[in-house]
């Protein structure tokens, strides 16, 4: 299996609670989410979300789609998000969140492996079209969760 780690970085001009409730409402994403094509929740978890799982259907730029469960396994309110995918994707995504000045920033670690065999046979020659294909899905995640909220996008990197 092929191994990646992405670091992602927003900031936009808008109140946490507002930035926060739009991450945390993953159910709503295809709404807002360029790329983001279905949200299925899968099993309900407690009341901040943990313990649920969803299978989330992505697709963007490059012509393949990926499919995997996400089971959210930590949340700190206004602070933290932390999941775990499993099928085409298998690995861990941790969502941070701060405030100062009016400017939410939004940090996002994802560590990866693919499961597919075309991807894992190709990561050697194809690995930085994969990082151009999730630099581009989270670029569509900061324009589209700036224009739901109405907010300025100060950086996305």
């Amino acid at each position: 299996m092929a191994q990646y780690e992405f670091e992602t970085e927003w900031r936009l001009r808008a109140p946490l609670a507002q930035v926060w409730g739009a991450i945390v409402d993953s159910d709503r994403w295809p709404e807002w989410w360029r790329g983001v094509e279905s949200v299925e929740l899968l099993r309900v978890g407690d009341e901040q979300g943990v313990g649920s799982v969803r299978r989330l259907t992505w697709r963007s730029k490059l012509p393949y789609t990926l499919t995997f469960d996400t089971e959210l396994v930590r949340v700190e309110p206004m602070s933290l998000i932390e999941g775990r995918a499993s099928g085409e994707l298998e690995g861990a995504g941790i969502w941070r969140f701060g405030e100062q000045d009016g400017v939410t920033s939004v940090h996002y670690t994802w560590r990866v492996r693919t499961t597919r065999w075309w991807m894992n046979l190709l990561a050697p020659i194809a690995r930085p079209a994969f990082g151009w294909n999730h630099d581009y899905v989270m670029r569509s995640g900061a324009a589209g969760l700036a224009k739901l909220l109405a907010a300025e996008l100060l950086s996305e990197r």
